[in-house]
């Protein structure tokens, strides 16, 4: 029998964590949720509330956290590695109490600094991390990027490495973003595009894709440019997200947009792809 992927999106949990998310959850006709547990564009570490996180833990639904942007494992900053260790443990506690299955997390650039020294840092800063998640909680994912700059890990094949760093931990999933493979030249459009690069991931990393990003791209493949397009409306096109639906490596792999607009297009982009994955 093949497991059927829950569809849904990053959700606005303005209200609330739970009243919010769970409340634009079924305005866009979502089936499980991402969401920011604190300001994605700030250091600051936001507790929670504990009626809202029971409430969302409780309420069964498939939901993943997303780290604040500014995380940066390869940075040449003291402050901002400092400062990266710190968000990703709290947001990862935060996963905890909000029974979150997944803590996304990008891969990180070295920005001006030395790719090797950026690789140890991460080895250095992530593995304990790793180690710190207990049993039930939940799996930290590496979201490589678009490849733009001094990143580390945009390609597919760039997690081989990025694992390694990190001894292949049980816990150290992976979530494919679709605009960031196609603009690292990963070309999802292409005749049999999908199909290659899902079957590079399997053979790569099998078992370890836990969520996947859908979002088309405003730009050409291997743009290296991070712009996600509403499905369909971008240089990927439609097609592609139907054979992604087919491939047997996202089989049971919740599936999450992060498409621009707000709950029409939210909507119409979840409905699209629920018809890809129905048909």
């Amino acid at each position: 029998m093949t497991l059927t992927s829950l569809i849904g999106g990053h959700v606005l949990v303005a209200g609330g964590l739970a009243t919010g998310g769970l409340k634009y959850m079924a305005e866009i006709g979502a089936e499980m949720i991402q969401v920011f547990v604190t300001n994605p564009r700030a250091w600051a570490l936001t507790a929670g509330r504990p009626d809202e996180d029971a409430k969302l833990a409780e309420s069964g639904v498939d939901t993943f956290v997303h780290v604040p942007y500014l995380a940066n494992f390869g940075s040449p900053t003291p402050a901002t590695l400092a400062g990266s260790v710190a968000l990703v443990r709290h947001t990862l506690r935060r996963g905890v109490e909000t029974g979150a299955k997944g803590v996304v997390v990008h891969t990180g650039s070295a920005v001006t600094g030395s790719r090797d020294d950026a690789m140890r840092q991460v080895r250095e800063h992530l593995l304990p991390l790793l180690d710190e998640i207990p049993e039930g909680g939940p799996d930290l994912l590496l979201e490589p990027m678009a490849g733009q700059g001094a990143m580390l890990c945009a390609t597919v094949q760039d997690l081989e490495p990025y694992l390694a760093a990190l001894d292949w931990h049980p816990r150290a999933g992976v979530c494919l973003d679709t605009c960031h493979a196609f603009a690292a030249g990963h070309d999802l459009a292409a005749e049999g595009g999908v199909r290659e690069t899902f079957d590079l991931l399997h053979r790569i990393a099998p078992g370890r894709l836990k969520l996947i990003h859908a979002n088309d791209s405003k730009d050409v493949c291997g743009s290296k440019k991070d712009r996600h397009e509403n499905i369909g409306a971008g240089h990927i096109g439609t097609a592609p997200f139907a054979a992604l639906m087919r491939h047997p490596a996202v089989a049971g792999v919740p599936i999450c947009i992060e498409t621009p607009g707000k709950a029409e297009k939210h909507r119409a982009d979840i409905e699209l792809l629920k018809s890809l994955r129905d048909s």
